[in-house]
């Protein structure tokens, strides 16, 4: 199977590892080698609640038994996309209450950009540097790294960015301004957290100028944070929130959400102003909603602090600069890209997953699971410190 991977499945990197995979349950992911592996990855944020979570598992098998793929998205009324919708506006403040389904989150985010761009009839987008939003075109244009675009230029035009955490940029927010966005924790850049008042002041900022206020919160989103999503540390509301990877529990999906009032605007002049034939598949909406549902009824949101307190509690050695992120979201900084690649290797032959932050390859990601337990904690940062100690 790993000659069959390497010679006809596109490959991203030089050096994919080609681990061949037999099952996946829980905190593990087990290879056809036979051995299981504790997974501080979580397909990068991606298993909110472990691999094959039993209610994910069963929410699928319930749709798939019922249908699949009927009508392109927003024409028919389908059980679980409605339910979701409706559980994410039960689950955020006012005003997010209206929700559009896509299929990852850079497609989100393309439509977020849409969205601002034809309800304020402005043309100019505001980004942050060292951003990382996806890869599709829209996406890539509004990401702040230069290494990873430069290539696939020209992109969107009217883009501008500012400086993340530095409030003297926000005299470049005008009213020629339609939207500013920004990840509501910078992932690529090595999990870096927003001063306490950063945002609650770009909100403000945007108001004064009418210019709408998108957050990212594909990584941060579904409780890796301790909430539901990380704008609810800061003391205010996007105008337009974006989702994506965690959402799904394991499966492929994305989604746009604001009010009523922004979000009727795609509908209109022109009618389809956004419209995707697969986003909001009921198979996908059945898993998200199950996500959804254990998240925000289970007690999963109230152990993430204990959790973040353990990994930063264990993870002290003197090969360790220090550790970005909060909550389930964390990247330890090793010094170089060259020594946190070695050591990721190493875990990974002792039998702990953990991988590289795409900008900042000198951390170390630290994404697990939510329902990780701290028994396994403890396991996988004995892992850590074992490599780091040269054993």
């Amino acid at each position: 199977m790993q000659t069959d991977f390497f010679k006809y499945q596109a490959q991203t990197t030089q050096f994919a590892a080609g681990f061949e995979v037999e099952k996946a349950s829980g905190s593990y992911i087990y290879g056809k080698n036979g051995h299981g592996y504790l997974d501080f990855v979580a397909g990068v944020s991606a298993n909110t609640l472990g691999h094959s979570h039993p209610k994910i598992v069963e929410a699928i098998k319930t749709q798939a038994e019922k249908y699949l793929h009927v009508m392109v998205y927003g024409e028919y009324a389908q059980e679980m996309p409605v339910k979701l919708c409706k559980l994410l506006a039960d689950s955020t403040p006012e005003p997010l209450e209206v929700t559009y389904l896509v299929n990852s989150g850079a497609e989100a985010i393309d439509g977020a950009l849409k969205l601002a761009k034809r309800f304020t009839g402005r043309e100019e987008i505001i980004s942050m540097t060292d951003s990382y939003h996806g890869n599709t075109h829209g996406a890539l244009s509004v990401s702040g790294n230069e290494y990873h675009k430069r290539e696939f230029r020209p992109l969107l035009p009217m883009v501008s960015f500012i400086e993340f955490n530095n409030q003297d940029h926000f005299s470049k927010i005008t009213e020629k301004t339609a939207c500013v966005l920004a990840e509501t924790i910078q992932g690529a850049a090595g999990f870096l957290v927003p001063e306490s008042d950063y945002f609650f002041n770009l909100k403000k900022r945007c108001e004064e100028v009418g210019a709408l206020l998108i957050l990212d919160e594909i990584q941060p989103g579904f409780g890796r944070t301790g909430k539901l999503f990380a704008f609810e540390h800061f003391g205010m509301v996007p105008d337009i929130l974006v989702m994506g990877k965690g959402m799904g529990g394991g499966v492929p999906v994305g989604a746009f959400m604001s009010s009523k009032e922004i979000m009727h605007s795609l509908s209109h002049s022109p009618k389809l102003g956004h419209i995707t034939t697969f986003g909001g598949n009921p198979l996908i909406a059945a898993a998200s909603h199950a996500t959804l549902h254990e998240v925000v009824e289970s007690n999963l949101m109230n152990e993430i602090q204990e959790k973040e307190n353990l990994f930063r509690e264990l993870l002290v050695h003197p090969k360790i600069k220090n550790v970005n992120g909060k909550g389930l979201m964390l990247a330890v900084n090793l010094g170089s890209p060259d020594f946190t690649l070695e050591v990721a290797k190493r875990c990974m032959e002792k039998g702990l997953i953990v991988f590289w932050q795409l900008y900042r390859n000198e951390y170390l990601r630290i994404s697990p699971p939510l329902t990780i337990s701290l028994e396994e904690i403890k396991e996988g940062c004995d892992i850590i410190i074992d490599v780091l100690n040269g054993n």
